[in-house]
């Protein structure tokens, strides 16, 4: 289900102080991990440069690559970012989006060039549309992991 679409900078005002850590958490690193749906519906992981500039999340990636026919095929997807060590020390974020193919060669262009990555071009470049995320993050004798889900409340867990 698809729904309307919600730009990153939309998210950042909904919920800033949940945004900013997802995307402060994304960036430590600035690779992920994607998971598509591939043709049989079986999942695919692969690695992925994340990208948050011109107010939205974007994956771009090489045209035809398996990651790109699997979310121009199916647009559901899920991002996880890279965990550093089993204690989690600097959280682990991740979210569920829906993938929207962006098709204006204007707006790949100038991603390309915020980026520093004309000479990545042609891309095959994605706008994520963010229906749910969280952040898990070590507090104390506990862990706290604070969640959003498209229409709902931000909710907070202490797992112990």
């Amino acid at each position: 289900m698809m729904g309307h679409m919600t730009a990153w900078q939309d998210l950042r005002r909904l919920i800033p102080e949940l945004a900013d850590r997802v995307q402060s958490r994304f960036e430590m690193d600035g690779h992920a991990i994607l998971a598509t749906l591939r043709p049989d519906g079986s999942p695919r992981l692969s690695g992925i440069e994340v990208s948050f500039v011109l107010g939205e999340l974007w994956l771009g990636m090489m045209p035809n690559s398996w990651k790109a026919l699997d979310l121009v095929r199916d647009p559901r997807c899920a991002l996880h970012c890279i965990t550093h060590g089993k204690d989690v020390v600097d959280g682990d974020a991740k979210l569920g989006a829906n993938a929207v193919l962006e098709v204006d060669e204007d707006r790949v262009r100038a991603f390309a060039e915020t980026i520093g990555a004309l000479e990545l071009l042609p891309m095959t470049l994605f706008r994520l549309d963010v229906q749910d995320m969280s952040i898990l993050q070590p507090a104390g004798d506990h862990l706290l992991i604070s969640s959003w889900r498209t229409g709902q409340p931000i909710r907070d867990q202490k797992r112990y």
